[in-house]
């Protein structure tokens, strides 16, 4: 399960790759645009505003996401919509202009094949850009692998998904320029200050932890949780002014030309 609420701390810091790719996206008059992994819809939402004249559809495989973002005032307006769904084999029912997905193709095995599916689905002129955290190899992660595969942990943890990975921005650029697409694609690297106590754990609360904390009971939870904590502090140490948390992310944005 995913909490909306959990997700939307540091709000600030999650948003700002997508709005970083969404500067790419020279898109100007689209008439369908596609959020892909919408989560709660406030990202989304944007995709509204910047074109109020789209049908903007969102798309998430979480109840939970997609609730929140149905509650959302700017989803009663009438062209901002949030359908229940799999990225994986989401289908639109007609040609779309724009697709974006934002912090998700990591949890898709096989994303490379996927996103050449969506590829597929756009119109002449149309653009498709993403966004993928590319820190699996930092601390934060090693750390939970580590402690996953002890001999603690590994019984309960053994069919919790925690190997995702993110595809490269050389391999983008590959799949989407044989797709026919002009590409830009780049990585950076945000280093970001997170205020709060145990600031780190917090975000991966709302990301890499979930699925470790849905396979434990209470109890459990609570135990790897305490461990993960004092190995994190160790690795990402508090200054005077916060925690400073640098975070890898990959982007691609591919337009296809229109035959003239």
């Amino acid at each position: 399960m995913w909490d909306p609420d959990q997700y939307r701390h540091f709000g600030d810091e999650r948003s700002r790759p997508f709005f970083d790719l969404l500067a790419r996206v020279a898109a100007m008059d689209p008439a369908v645009v596609a959020d892909l992994g919408c989560g709660p819809g406030t990202l989304t939402a944007e995709l509204a505003r910047r074109w109020p004249a789209a049908e903007v559809r969102g798309v998430d495989s979480s109840p939970q996401m997609i609730e929140a973002a149905q509650a959302l005032p700017a989803a009663s307006g009438g062209r901002l919509s949030f359908a229940l769904g799999d990225v994986r084999d989401w289908e639109p029912d007609g040609r779309v202009d724009v697709i974006v997905s934002n912090a998700v193709l990591q949890w898709v095995p096989g994303h490379l094949q996927v996103l050449a599916r969506w590829a597929s689905f756009l119109n002449e002129g149309g653009w498709l850009a993403v966004q993928v955290p590319g820190n699996f190899d930092q601390p934060s992660h090693t750390v939970l692998r580590e402690m996953a595969c002890s001999p603690r942990w590994r019984s309960l943890l053994a069919g919790a998904p925690l190997n995702r990975s993110a595809a490269s921005p050389a391999e983008f650029l590959d799949v989407l320029a044989g797709e026919g697409f002009e590409v830009d694609a780049w990585e950076t690297t945000y280093l970001h200050v997170l205020r709060g106590e145990n600031a780190v754990v917090d975000w991966y609360k709302g990301t890499a932890l979930r699925p470790v904390l849905a396979a434990l009971d209470s109890d459990q939870a609570a135990e790897f949780l305490a461990e993960y904590r004092k190995r994190i502090a160790s690795v990402y140490p508090a200054a005077p002014y916060g925690t400073p948390f640098p975070f890898r992310r990959v982007f691609a944005v591919g337009h296809r030309p229109s035959r003239a």
